[in-house]
């Protein structure tokens, strides 16, 4: 493949993307449902969600720069958050094919091996699910009844112990083969996985510790602010208990990571919790999608923009 024809693809292939997963999210939007709602609702509530949206995801995009340090890598900023957005317009088509993506992007115009950059999104992942457990800790402390019947009603034990000896044995299998065996496929799963494991452990070496947890935590808070502040802006919603928000925050928050960023299935999780508090059924699941829709517009819009500039960018520079 000739370099002119190269830059040409590497152009002309985000755009693509970029047009695909927009004309895709929008087409599944029930706009007839949800019209009359967005017509009543404060859009001054509904922006400020939004922008709380925003300022996580430039949050993570600079938290991004402490777990690639200790490996001696410097990337630029706008790389950072280019890539970030990518990886949430890219889980609206894929579900998790944006993670894949975003350390793509610093493979091509970082320098970065794939398999260290992504080994810190999965160290970045483990320290969200910390956060993530501490906040479903402290709502299960105040809504215990609640939880444990959604628990309950989600899931089997037994299929679960059975899934779950089956992968064990599936692992030790596969960690055996690969130990003992020199084959170039073994060699190749060897060094992705040194290079994976350099990069989960880059959080221990951090020069930053505390500025690492200072911005898990504010991701985290604004996730919950854009969440809390959205419901101001329909006047049904305005005596929402703590108790129901969080509940509602983590049922969505499931969605999202569960499917294809949580289209169709997050209105209805934040419908399910809210109405479980005596919440009227009609405006939980306009919220739902209104909750969902404006964040998914700002992906979009960043996305696409992202997809669009970042080679330009990294050409110009």
């Amino acid at each position: 493949m000739s370099p002119k024809l190269k830059k040409r693809l590497r152009l002309i292939i985000p755009l693509a993307l970029a047009v695909f997963f927009g004309w895709f999210t929008f087409s599944k939007l029930p706009i007839d449902e949800i019209i009359p709602y967005v017509k009543s609702a404060n859009y001054w509530w509904i922006g400020l969600g939004v922008f709380f949206g925003f300022l996580s995801h430039l949050s993570r995009a600079y938290r991004w720069k402490y777990l690639l340090e200790p490996m001696g890598y410097q990337i630029k900023l706008p790389n950072s958050i280019m890539a970030v957005f990518i990886t949430y317009l890219a889980n609206y088509g894929i579900p998790r094919s944006g993670e894949v993506l975003r350390a793509a992007v610093l493979t091509n115009y970082e320098n970065v091996p794939f398999e260290k950059s992504f080994g810190t999104i999965v160290a970045e992942r483990m320290a969200d699910l910390i956060v993530m457990l501490g906040i479903i800790t402290i709502t299960l402390i105040l809504e215990f009844d609640f939880i444990l019947n959604l628990l309950q009603k989600s899931f089997h034990p037994e299929k679960l112990i059975l899934f779950g000896v089956i992968g064990i044995i599936i692992l030790v299998a596969l960690y055996m083969f690969i130990k003992r065996s020199q084959s170039k496929f073994a060699v190749k799963v060897k060094t992705f996985m040194t290079g994976l494991m350099e990069g989960v452990l880059s959080i221990f070496k951090m020069k930053h510790k505390w500025a690492f947890i200072a911005h898990t935590l504010f991701i985290w808070g604004m996730y919950l602010l854009m969440f809390y502040v959205t419901t101001f802006a329909l006047p049904d919603l305005d005596k929402v208990s703590v108790g129901a928000i969080l509940v509602a925050f983590i049922s969505a928050s499931f969605t999202i990571a569960a499917t294809n960023g949580g289209i169709f299935v997050y209105p209805a999780a934040v419908m399910a919790a809210f109405t479980t508090f005596q919440i009227a059924k009609d405006p939980s699941y306009a919220f739902g999608w209104i909750m969902w829709s404006s964040q998914t517009i700002m992906i979009i819009i960043a996305g696409s923009l992202s997809f669009i500039y970042l080679p330009i960018y990294n050409r110009i520079k």
